[in-house]
């Protein structure tokens, strides 16, 4: 089996949210949604819970990081074009997104960025599979 991630994020609103990554074409396992949480899909071995921020402090006695004022990590998905790493942020923008930065396009790398309604980085990412390691 292979190796699954489950990346766990806080949020505001739940159903906001899931509105926002929706409109963004996730889908949501409804065995793993009740008013507290959800699993959106990503891939087959890639979820991100979504959890209201009272139901994500259970899991931890450390204070939650306010994403529009802090940033604990990026969320880095790879993409098969650089057109399709444009299109999922015009799609975020267009859902209520903010871009924190313009793309980059380092030739052999091409990324591009959006923050959610909670303030998570999200990056998007091609790389170039003819491009040397050496580039890399």
């Amino acid at each position: 089996m292979a190796t699954q991630i489950f990346v766990n994020l806080p949020v505001q609103e739940l159903n906001r949210s899931i509105e926002f990554f929706t409109r963004l074409g996730y889908t949501f396992n409804p065995q793993f949604t009740d008013e507290k949480a959800t699993c959106m899909i990503i891939s087959d071995t890639i979820y991100v819970m979504l959890l209201t921020r009272p139901f994500f402090q259970t899991f931890t006695k450390k204070e939650i990081v306010d994403a529009h004022k802090a940033v604990e990590c990026t969320i880095c998905l790879s993409c098969e074009s650089k057109e399709e790493v444009d299109q999922i942020v015009e799609k975020a923008v267009s859902a209520g997104a903010t871009v924190p930065n313009p793309a980059s396009d380092h030739g052999f790398m091409y990324q591009h960025s959006y923050e959610d309604l909670d303030g998570h980085h999200w990056e998007f990412v091609w790389m170039n599979p003819e491009a040397s390691p050496e580039q890399m």
